[in-house]
């Protein structure tokens, strides 16, 4: 065990490395970064707000866009060159006059943008300038917030977005095991029956359509038509209300109590829930049909032993083997949320982070979150082999 566990663990910080390289560059690399977003407003506008080049070179600092990937992939993963960098360090791309009063930026990629400047100076990418990064996020350090809170560490904002996702994808999660591992079980024993025929028509339209359609049609349904009909209705959307409002037979909600809190809880995580229980008990159905159809079910049937034990003992235990590998995804879910259902509900959990990171190219927050969910995911793995020897004693971890 001990053998297997340190080869294991050095394999994580192998694909730790090779991932966060991945997201790192492709994060960087694709279109729409900063740059091309600020001359594309000016396009936009027809040159009327007019770009001057020191605009483009701040926005550039910013962001640490005139470093070359890999140094500043290195400043972002371990905080190494740390201190004063001198002259440009490699600058992505290059500034030279094309006529008198504009100026070309050159691309890696070949294309050329012209702004208008004057041509009086010339002008050095990454000049001389003091910039101290981060001590790595190897080393706990995410850096700061480029967009969304602006200089504010990056952990703050996971510390602050988190509680709100443990407690949805935590509950969805927790009831979606309960009822939809059940579910499966019995739809498995009973089959073609009309429990399972109605069970197997629900849980094929759960897990057919998107979770944003569930979220769509309960927000039309539990808020906008029951409110419209006079009945009780629930709020449709937010973590905590901004005023007081009133919902028939429950009389006045006051907005940050615990009833409003679970108001706006209860549509986000029905929806979870009905998509994780639809996928659960499918899953389990077929795992325990598969189970159900081996010689030594058929044995024990036959020896006499009750219907229950051959279940739950003999039939329920094989047939988790499998059903243990989708436990490997739930840290990550726990973690990350659910990024489209956060966005429909307007709640301000992980996943909405993640999305508003990479929509507003605030890289460190982006880069922070998908480091986390890939180490997540690796430890999810290792757990799972180990609980392998747990559901089948046969299995030995070598």
């Amino acid at each position: 065990m001990a053998a297997f566990l340190v080869r294991r663990l050095l394999q994580m910080v192998l694909v730790t490395i090779v991932a966060a390289i991945c997201s790192y560059g492709l994060l960087y690399i694709s279109p729409g970064g900063p740059v091309d977003q600020l001359l594309g407003q000016q396009r936009q506008n027809n040159g009327r707000n007019r770009i001057s080049l020191e605009d483009i070179l701040r926005l550039k600092q910013r962001y640490e866009l005139d470093i070359n990937l890999p140094i500043r992939f290195s400043r972002w993963l371990i905080g190494w060159p740390n201190g004063p960098l001198f002259g440009s360090v490699g600058a992505d791309w290059v500034v030279g006059c094309a006529i008198p009063g504009q100026v070309r930026l050159r691309y890696p990629d070949g294309r050329v943008e012209t702004i208008e400047e004057g041509c009086e100076r010339s002008v050095t990418l990454g000049s001389l300038e003091s910039r101290k990064s981060s001590r790595g996020v190897f080393f706990g350090d995410f850096g700061v917030s480029q967009v969304i809170l602006r200089d504010r560490p990056v952990i703050d904002l996971i510390v602050t977005r988190l509680p709100y996702t443990l407690y949805l994808m935590g509950a969805s999660i927790a009831l979606a095991l309960l009822i939809g591992v059940p579910v499966g079980v019995y739809s498995a024993v009973k089959q073609y029956s009309r429990f399972d025929y109605a069970m197997t028509s629900i849980t094929f339209f759960g897990s057919s359509l998107p979770s944003f359609v569930f979220g769509i049609f309960s927000i039309l349904i539990f808020s906008i038509l029951a409110k419209d009909a006079g009945l009780p209705y629930l709020p449709s959307g937010d973590a905590v209300g901004v005023r007081d409002y009133v919902i028939p037979m429950l009389g006045n909600i006051q907005a940050g109590s615990f009833l409003d809190r679970f108001l706006r809880f209860l549509m986000p995580c029905g929806v979870l829930t009905f998509i994780s229980i639809a996928g659960w008990s499918r899953f389990m159905r077929g795992s325990m049909l598969e189970v159900l159809s081996q010689d030594y079910v058929r044995t024990a049937r036959a020896k006499g032993v009750s219907e229950r034990m051959v279940v739950l003992k003999h039939a329920l235990r094989n047939s988790l083997i499998p059903f243990v590998t989708l436990l490997a995804g739930v840290l990550v879910s726990l973690f990350g949320g659910a990024l489209i259902t956060e966005r429909v509900f307007n709640w301000p959990g992980i996943g909405r982070l993640l999305v508003d990171a990479i929509s507003q190219n605030d890289y460190n927050v982006a880069n922070a979150l998908l480091l986390i969910n890939v180490v997540l995911l690796l430890i999810g793995i290792l757990i799972t082999d180990i609980l392998y020897t747990v559901v089948d004693p046969r299995i030995r971890i070598g």
